[in-house]
């Protein structure tokens, strides 16, 4: 056989060869690659997106963090003017207590010095009327001179 016979043979199968690959093989292939390029595509467009919605969800993690640390920390100085406040409401009323206390005492002392002031008259009247009734050597009657004794009260 001829050598160009056979070079022209091999260029008609060569030919015939990529008719069939691009008709029939090329076609499949192509899609796949194109199916494959757009997930991988979709799957990094995904990936941006969630790490934006990452970023914008630690953003209001942020926000509510530093919302409620500011809501604690009023919350704490609320309660601790509460408390200052009851403690100095506990310290007026004890106060008042207090006084009152004193007061009572005071005038539980005066009352008693007044008794005490009526029992050493009634002695010392008792006393005057002994001592007179020594110097008289005679009894002196309480009951028929008590006006007499009255005025000695009053005068002591």
């Amino acid at each position: 056989m001829n050598i160009n016979a056979t070079l022209f043979i091999q260029a008609i199968v060569f030919a015939i060869l990529v008719w069939f690959t691009m008709r029939f093989v090329w076609p499949p292939i192509t899609k796949a690659l194109d199916e494959r390029a757009q997930k991988i595509a979709d799957g990094l467009a995904a990936a941006d997106k969630a790490k934006s919605e990452l970023a914008s969800a630690n953003k209001r993690v942020d926000e509510q963090l530093a919302a409620t640390r500011n809501e604690t920390a009023k919350l704490l100085s609320d309660a601790e003017k509460r408390a200052a406040a009851i403690v100095d409401e506990a310290r007026g009323k004890a106060n008042e207590e207090a006084a009152k206390i004193i007061a009572a005492a005071k005038a539980e002392a005066e009352q008693q010095s007044v008794r005490a002031r009526e029992a050493l008259r009634e002695q010392v009247a008792s006393l005057a009327v002994k001592g007179a009734e020594q110097i008289l050597q005679k009894e002196v009657n309480a009951s028929v001179h008590a006006e007499l004794l009255g005025r000695l009260k009053t005068e002591l």
